[in-house]
């Protein structure tokens, strides 16, 4: 008797030692299916830009900020995929498409070449805008309060813009008769048209160069004198963006005065801007991807316009072309580098 009872105990437990395993591998396999399903939850945000990621790096580091206020970690719990057309804005339709076929969950776009290239690869995927210019003029949106397709964002936008730059110009260059305008093929035509339409109120000659590569962009600089220009406004565009740092080199090398779409340009060495806060923009994009990762629609989130503007100036770029600030236009800089 007492010999069945060991067998029987002996039987207990290899029994409960196959119950301990079998539980230990049920809680095993669910643990790794838990951990998959949450890698395949952890979205990816596309990317899609004319200039080079390395030249957007204070843009990026805004957007990346904002999205850790709503708990977005790259490399965490969020992932990124960059495309860059590296200033050729033909490349665009291409990345966008490779985009769409990796079933990115958002596509972020900088500028309207990118919003374009995305808009026309996909009618579906979530695209969010950081700073297209006129998303209405562009047909991107329906309107600004109901954007009514898979398109929302930011807008860079304002009717008198390219007037108050031209504006500013001319208070800082009492004598101001011909200004050179840079464009790209990524700049709009509502942009050209509002500067014209600027120029000939304040009864300035422009002279429009296309820039469509750096060696365009040389000779461009080149012929200024030539031009009798006496001012430079640089449009906005990826190609531009990715040169930064040479635009203001040459308008250094050949004593011009430019007006810049965007702080960058000043805080790197340019000599003045008029315009909103790019990396704000990027830091506010971030709340439409956090509304669109959570189910939000982009047809319902309209799109935000600027509401503030900043005239930046920098003194040290002034002093080594030589040119002196009106004390006028001083007193209205927001913000002046010494």
């Amino acid at each position: 008797m007492i010999t069945g009872i060991r067998q029987q105990a002996v039987g207990n437990s290899k029994k409960l030692k196959l119950v301990v395993y079998a539980f230990c591998a049920m809680l095993f396999a669910l643990g790794a299916s838990a951990e998959a399903q949450q890698q395949e939850k952890t979205p990816r945000i596309g990317f899609l830009s004319v200039a080079s990621i390395s030249s957007l790096s204070i843009r990026l580091d805004a957007f990346r900020e904002g999205l850790q206020k709503f708990g977005y970690v790259e490399g965490k719990n969020i992932a990124f995929e960059y495309r860059s057309a590296e200033g050729q804005t033909a490349r665009l339709p291409e990345l966008a498409s490779e985009l769409v076929r990796l079933k990115v969950d958002c596509i972020v776009t900088p500028g309207t070449a990118p919003t374009r290239a995305a808009k026309q690869a996909t009618s579906t995927i979530p695209i969010v805008m950081t700073s297209p210019g006129n998303p209405v003029q562009s047909e991107f949106v329906v309107s600004l309060a109901r954007p009514g397709g898979n398109l929302t964002g930011m807008s860079s936008f304002s009717s008198d813009l390219a007037g108050k730059r031209l504006e500013l110009l001319k208070e800082t260059i009492p004598n101001l008769s011909r200004v050179a305008t840079f464009w790209t093929l990524s700049s709009t035509d509502l942009s050209r048209k509002e500067t014209e339409d600027a120029a000939r109120l304040l009864k300035v000659e422009l002279i429009p160069l296309e820039i469509r590569s750096l060696d365009r962009l040389e000779d461009a600089f080149g012929s200024l004198a030539k031009e009798r220009a006496n001012a430079a406004i640089m449009g906005g565009g990826g190609l531009f963006v990715t040169h930064q740092k040479r635009i203001i080199e040459l308008a250094a090398k050949h004593r011009m005065p430019a007006m810049y779409p965007e702080q960058e340009y000043v805080l790197a060495g340019g000599l003045m801007t008029y315009a909103t806060s790019v990396p704000d923009l990027y830091r506010r994009a971030a709340s439409y991807v956090d509304k669109i990762l959570k189910g939000a629609k982009p047809a319902d989130l309209p799109v935000e316009q600027p509401t503030k503007f900043e005239l930046i100036i920098n003194l040290k770029a002034a002093k080594q072309i030589g040119l002196t600030i009106p004390a006028r236009v001083l007193e209205r800089a927001n913000r002046v580098i010494k």
